[in-house]
């Protein structure tokens, strides 16, 4: 064995990917650089009279990045918490606190045989789960995350959700179709009936709040629940959670979560891929990344599902109390000129000795360059906390984005909790839930708030 390969063989599993991905990263980083200096005026000439092609890579790519790890924190929660609520200690040997173990499920799907069995029509099989990830991904697209940060505005944002998300059935009958299996079939017929069924009271539950918020803009629903100033000059709201719509749609935000969990597959209405009845229902012929594109798209839309109901009934990005109250921070470091590269040369380097000297003379045994890295991470970690602060109090967008994804994941936490909590229905249970109590209830939220909106404010 080679000093190289020992060498190779002692590093751990993070150094091994940081020591791949380094020497990729620097020779495309000096790749970019001389095509830049080659050829950046004419790059330059054909990115600016096509920005629509710009916005679209941005966007793309954005998204992209945002499902894939969006996917592993989910996953890796589902371990860690289901885990601790059956006293069990869960992932913790990948990563700080086994949290890079969900990239080590991603890696070894992506690993697997992508095996097409005997008899499958290959074009439909293939296609369905790019299906089913591009409509949960393209949902994405309306989600408004904080003020003028959301892909598009529509001002049928709400319609264009709900048809986007609609098509995922197609992608499940179309695996279960063409996979040449009874199981995988009767999941896509099982997966065709629930979310048929479940899609309207879904729709019918958000109708009393199209009334209210008059618009099925997204972005302006989250508004609506914040303090505004209508077109009369006229103020509303108090800037508590007390303008959120649940407070004025309960019934309506009841009915909304329990049908949008069963049209995420969620437990306990996750009928489409029951184990124990029909194997793992559309997917059992699936494996490799076909397969991964299923698990992918069922883990980001818990995350959708979770964010749509923030932004519906309670209140996206706004805070639940007046926070921050109005601050102005006069802050140009810019008018610094060369004292601010001379502050950004010098603060670390005291700040990381002040930080480590308490350290070092508190613990003899402690070696100097121990106590400079802690000193070092201390820094860091309290700069960060610095810049952070400003943001949070001087960038509207950074409060709201931490408000909206700290609400999200309340909810991916509650869908998490009823998995390791609650037992799977049965299919006839299933559809009568749908038909005779969800569909009866929303349409007595319709009606109720539609009496409601006529006696109080008469036309």
């Amino acid at each position: 064995m080679t000093a190289v390969a020992r060498s190779w063989s002692r590093l751990t599993l993070t150094g091994k990917v940081i020591f791949t991905l380094l020497p990729i990263l620097a020779v495309l980083t000096v790749g970019l650089i001389v095509v830049v200096v080659l050829f950046g005026g004419g790059i330059l000439d054909f990115l600016a009279t096509n920005l629509w092609l710009v916005r679209f890579v941005v966007a793309v790519t954005a998204v992209l990045l945002m499902s894939v790890p969006t996917a592993f924190l989910i996953i890796y929660m589902e371990m860690k918490v289901i885990a601790l609520m059956n006293l069990r200690i869960g992932p913790d040997r990948v990563g700080p606190f086994g949290s890079l173990l969900s990239v080590v499920h991603g890696l070894k799907v992506l690993m697997k045989e992508d095996f097409s069995p005997t008899g499958v029509d290959r074009i439909v099989f293939t296609l369905a789960p790019i299906v089913v990830f591009m409509a949960t991904v393209m949902a994405l697209l309306v989600i408004p995350f904080a003020p003028g940060l959301f892909g598009q505005d529509f001002n049928i944002g709400l319609l264009y959700f709900f048809a986007i998300g609609g098509m995922s059935v197609v992608g499940l009958l179309m695996a279960g179709w063409s996979s040449f299996n009874k199981y995988s079939l009767l999941g896509g017929l099982r997966s065709a009936a629930q979310v048929i069924s479940y899609e309207i009271p879904l729709t019918l539950s958000v109708v009393g709040l199209l009334l209210l918020a008059g618009t099925m803009s997204l972005n302006q629903m989250v508004l609506l629940q914040g303090p505004y100033t209508d077109a009369a000059g006229v103020a509303h709201g108090t800037g508590w959670f007390v303008d959120w719509f649940v407070f004025r749609q309960p019934l309506g935000a009841l009915i909304f979560f329990i049908a949008a969990t069963a049209e995420a597959n969620r437990t306990p209405f996750d009928l489409t891929e029951a184990d124990s009845e029909i194997v793992a229902g559309f997917a059992t012929e699936y494996s490799g990344m076909r397969f991964g594109f299923f698990f992918f798209a069922e883990y980001v839309n818990v995350f959708v599902i979770s964010a749509l109901i923030v932004v519906l009934f309670f209140g996206g990005w706004n805070a639940p109390f007046p926070w921050p109250w109005p601050v102005t921070l006069n802050l140009d470091p810019g008018s610094l000129g060369i004292g601010l590269l001379i502050l950004i040369a010098i603060v670390p380097v005291i700040g990381t000795l002040l930080l480590a000297a308490p350290f070092w003379l508190a613990n003899s045994g402690l070696k100097s360059w121990q106590a400079l890295i802690i000193g070092f991470i201390l820094f860091n970690l309290l700069a960060g906390a610095a810049i952070f602060g400003i943001a949070y109090v001087g960038l509207d967008w950074v409060a709201g984005l931490l408000w909206f994804l700290g609400k999200t994941y309340v909810f991916v936490f509650t869908f998490v909790w009823m998995r390791g909590t609650l037992p799977r229905v049965r299919i006839d249970q299933l559809m009568g839930f749908a038909w005779k109590w969800l569909l009866p209830a929303s349409l007595l939220n319709l009606f109720v708030t539609a009496a409601a909106i006529a006696v109080v404010n008469p036309q």
